[in-house]
């Protein structure tokens, strides 16, 4: 066993070599709700069977997925060999891969969760605002100058329809290219439903990264690849604008809370990422040019 090798905001991975080959060992910061879990294991093992390129799911011998290791609840998965997270990879190869992926046969039981579909609110930004700039946090200003933004972007969101089981959590982080220069999609710790209209306005701001060609190659291939997602307008970008809200929010919310420099470090670069790399109704409008949507 080595690392971690590799951490994101609510767990790490472990890399384990043995005999039988090496896997990853996904351990949890806090506790995770089990149900989530074990959905998004079987939806991964669904998909993977559909032919999106996927970590194998390792089970304990009973078919249990969580071993209890000294108190801490893990999960064992193939190990892939993953290049950095890159947004820049081919677009035309994401678009198909999240159309096959909204193609999988899943009846999940997981809800929509208020994270991928309900604003922060005006209120609350106001508060953070009004707290950060009291505490001086390094991003204050930013965040205060794009409050206006904000609420204009939250006004946008309309209910999620076209509800089917996704992945939910479809950045860059988590769809990234293999060493042999393939596509793999991990974490599906998240899985559940959603809008597949709102997932594939995610990727398409996440990987068209502000350039019409890609977004439109990525759009295309979504579409040949049989994928049911469709937008129409600036509504269908409802789960990016809801989900980043709630990432910043969060952010902020850690910064505040924060006791180590270290803390405060790691807090503030999600809201600088969501500040300097923002979503805007500009980016929304260019986007939506690109399909031909608008």
């Amino acid at each position: 066993m080595s690392g971690p090798v590799a951490r994101g905001e609510l767990g790490q991975i472990w890399l384990l070599e043995t005999a039988r080959g090496a896997f990853a060992v996904k351990e949890w910061f806090e506790e995770s709700r089990q149900s989530e879990l074990l959905e998004g294991a079987a939806f991964q093992e669904a998909a993977g069977r559909a032919g999106v390129p996927c970590p194998k799911v390792v089970r304990r011998g009973d078919g249990s997925l969580l071993l209890d290791l000294a108190g801490t609840a893990i999960c064992l998965y193939g190990w892939v060999d993953l290049c950095d997270r890159d947004p820049m990879i081919d677009p035309a190869a994401v678009g198909s891969l999240v159309g096959t992926l909204h193609r999988v046969p899943f009846a999940g039981r997981e809800p929509i969760d208020p994270w991928y579909s309900d604003p922060i609110g005006r209120d609350r930004w106001d508060e953070l605002v009004r707290e950060l700039g009291v505490r001086g946090a390094p991003f204050a200003e930013d965040l205060a100058a794009f409050r206006d933004e904000l609420a204009a972007l939250e006004a946008l969101i309309v209910p999620p329809s076209s509800l089917r089981t996704c992945h939910r959590d479809l950045w860059a982080d988590n769809l990234r290219a293999t060493s042999g220069g393939e596509l793999c999609l991990i974490d599906w710790d998240n899985a559940g439903d959603a809008d597949t209209t709102g997932e594939l306005a995610l990727v398409l701001f996440e990987f068209g990264r502000g350039n019409p060609i890609r977004a439109r190659q990525l759009h295309e291939s979504y579409i040949e690849a049989g994928g049911p997602g469709r937008i129409r307008g600036p509504g269908d970008f409802s789960m990016p604008i809801a989900q980043l809200g709630h990432i910043s929010e969060r952010g902020c919310r850690l910064w505040l809370a924060a006791e180590t420099d270290d803390e405060r470090a790691r807090a503030a670069a999600i809201v600088d990422e969501f500040v300097t790399e923002a979503l805007t109704r500009a980016a929304i409008a260019d986007l939506l040019d690109a399909i031909g949507a608008s």
